[in-house]
């Protein structure tokens, strides 16, 4: 099965006449994509809400933002690279002109999964994508399969949880960049590494946030702890869920990731007769199989619900596994001797073995 075709792609395309822009903004009467050193360029509205655009003769490395009702300037919500942060212009990028050297490697399957969270900001004392590549040796002779790399979608400042992102695309400017990030992809392929990068679907971080300029992108019809709801399932959230089901995509397709970590799903709200999980997993393995490589779509929950790895004919998501979040709080207590917040659940010694075993239920 073919991977979606560029012109689909939102974002800025680059093909052989030039860049074809895409950004879904139905909250707007009209965009224009402002490129450094052109005149404004009015983009076409389609019936979905989406503006359309092509610039000729543009290429790989140009800067942009798209004016709204000719009033603001934002950055691209589908940017590929944000150099001067999550405030600054947009940058084309050509994800296709990357050398990769991996095609020969043919990844782990999930039970062959030794996975090693990775801090890139901190893992290193400069703290970039490509300085992490020495210690690849070190972690394979650890015993590591697979390194997990905390989010990288850029955020505000130069180092963050990765949590507090809002650029969902565009891989961390001071860790690296997009070409950063390639060249650490291809490296752990090089050495026999997987790579599963941590994604934050739930929330957007409130510095730098614009998608809500463009369109319904949030719902005050849920809750989370960190900020405004997703629209996944209200008025208008088609546009949402394609945004977010792109995302998924790039990642595996532009930068040969082979596998997602899916950060709180339980603050992911949707009760669309088919779950906007269900569709983003699917959509990703259809991007793997291009690769012919097995993907891994793992979900950190605290609900307990098997239903996560059920099969959707089964009533279920259709992932593949669950971040154990009992285990690790149960381990947190025993190691620290913290108990507020979420831990106070897990102030029984007993509770660590439990976890083990089944999980710690909730009433």
């Amino acid at each position: 099965m073919k991977s979606l075709g560029a012109s689909l792609h939102l974002g800025a395309t680059v093909r052989e006449d030039g860049v074809v822009f895409r950004v879904w903004a139905p909250g707007r009467r009209t965009v224009e994509v402002v490129v450094d050193g052109r005149r404004p360029l009015a983009m076409t509205r389609q019936p979905d809400g989406t503006f359309e655009a092509t610039a000729p003769a543009l290429a790989a490395g140009a800067r942009y933002q798209y004016r709204l009702d000719g009033e603001r300037d934002r950055p691209d919500p589908a940017s590929r690279f944000q150099p001067e942060g999550v405030y600054g212009p947009s940058v084309v990028v050509d994800a296709s002109a990357f050398p990769w050297t991996d095609q020969a490697f043919r990844g782990q399957e999930l039970a062959d999964l030794v996975l090693y969270e990775l801090h890139v900001g901190t893992f290193t004392r400069t703290g970039t994508f490509e300085d992490v590549i020495p210690y690849l040796p070190q972690l394979v002779d650890l015993g590591i399969t697979a390194i997990e790399l905390m989010p990288v979608a850029e955020f505000p400042g130069s180092r963050n949880w990765g949590h507090g992102g809002v650029d969902r695309f565009a891989a961390q400017s001071t860790y690296g960049g997009p070409r950063g990030l390639r060249r650490l992809v291809d490296a752990c392929h090089a050495h026999g590494l997987s790579v599963v990068l941590d994604v934050v679907y739930n929330h957007l971080g409130p510095e730098g946030n614009y998608l809500g300029d463009f369109g319904p992108y949030f719902t005050d019809r849920y809750k989370t702890p960190w900020g405004g709801a997703l629209n996944f399932d209200g008025p208008d959230s088609a546009g949402v869920r394609r945004h977010f089901i792109e995302n998924a995509r790039a990642w595996v397709r532009d930068f040969h990731l082979d596998g997602l970590r899916l950060d709180a799903i339980h603050s992911i709200f949707d009760v669309s007769s088919r779950h906007l999980l269900t569709e983003l997993a699917e959509a990703t393995r259809e991007e793997a199989r291009v690769l012919d490589r097995p993907l891994h779509i793992m979900a950190e929950s605290h609900d307990n619900d098997r239903r996560i790895v059920l099969s959707a004919e089964e009533g279920g998501l259709g992932l593949d596994g669950v971040w154990s979040d009992d285990f690790h709080h149960a381990v947190h207590v025993r190691l620290t001797g913290e108990r507020g917040g979420y831990y106070c659940d897990f102030t029984d010694s007993k509770q660590l073995a439990r976890a083990i075993a089944e999980g710690v239920p909730r009433g």
